[in-house]
């Protein structure tokens, strides 16, 4: 999974890094990613930011899951 902040609607509530401190931070007056933490696995803590984000900032892809190789 990996993670971002849209600045244009990010308005620093501060939320993320309240509630995910290991991957988001507080950066002039915004929530960020913290650098090298884009790519995360399925941490609750993170989707609890994505769900708890009071302008609806943060944003999460998943990759697609490859099909294992059949012999």
């Amino acid at each position: 999974m990996k993670v971002f902040v849209d600045r244009d609607l990010c308005y620093g509530s501060a939320e993320c890094a309240h509630r995910a401190p290991a991957v988001f931070e507080f950066v002039d007056g915004y929530g960020v990613v913290r650098p090298g933490r884009e790519e995360t696995g399925e941490d609750p803590e993170v989707l609890e930011a994505v769900e708890k984000c009071p302008s609806q900032a943060i944003g999460i892809t998943v990759a697609p899951q490859s099909a294992p190789d059949r012999p």
